[in-house]
């Protein structure tokens, strides 16, 4: 079978890179702590110090926003692996989503530890809810057993383009050196998973 050959190869790859990157919060300082207070109306390039940065300094709204939008994110992620990831029929494919999976929910235990628990943007993350795409879960709970593979392929695709592209955008205007940090490592992965999922050598 040698289409699968070259995926399993980058699988085990993808694998071995989130294993030397490590989880997001590797340090005591990434835990969540309060909020320090501001004084009224300080800012940050525009956007309000909403609460406390993985490294304790204060974290910008903007990097909040992106936070809660990339949880809300990879809570749909899980959705769509966790809906099809039994009744898949390549190998390749079951081990591509399993560590899709595992490094999504590392990542997002990582993020809600970030996100403040009080003010506007833990507002924003508790009303986040996986971007409306219920479509591509009726998709996979309706595609037969015979195309639930090509099904996933095309839906998981869509979704982690979109989540590449979320974060190269939060590369470029985030405040937060480890926030654009993490924004980084999802870029870099949620790319080499689309040329996976598209069966691009």
């Amino acid at each position: 079978m040698p289409r699968r050959t070259p995926l399993v190869f980058l699988v085990a790859a993808l694998l071995l890179t989130g294993a030397c990157a490590g989880p997001p919060t590797s340090s005591p300082s990434a835990r969540p702590q309060p909020a320090p207070a501001s004084p009224a109306g300080s800012a940050v390039a525009g956007s309000a110090a909403t609460g406390p940065s993985p490294d304790g300094g204060a974290m910008s709204g903007i990097d909040v926003v992106f936070l809660s939008t990339m949880a809300g994110h990879s809570e749909r992620t899980l959705q769509i692996v966790q809906l099809a990831r039994n009744r898949l029929r390549d190998e390749a494919l079951r081990t591509l989503a399993a560590a899709i999976e595992a490094t999504e929910t590392d990542e997002l235990a990582a993020m809600r530890g970030w996100l403040p628990t009080t003010g506007p943007g833990a507002s924003a993350a508790a009303h986040h809810h996986g971007h409306g795409d219920d479509a591509a879960l009726d998709r996979l709970r309706a595609a037969p057993d015979a195309d639930v593979d090509r099904v996933l392929r095309e839906v998981l695709a869509d979704h982690q383009r979109a989540a590449a592209d979320l974060a190269r955008s939060q590369v470029g205007v985030g405040r937060d050196e480890r926030v654009r940090d993490l924004a980084r490592r999802i870029e870099q992965s949620r790319t080499a998973e689309v040329d996976m999922l598209r069966g691009t050598p």
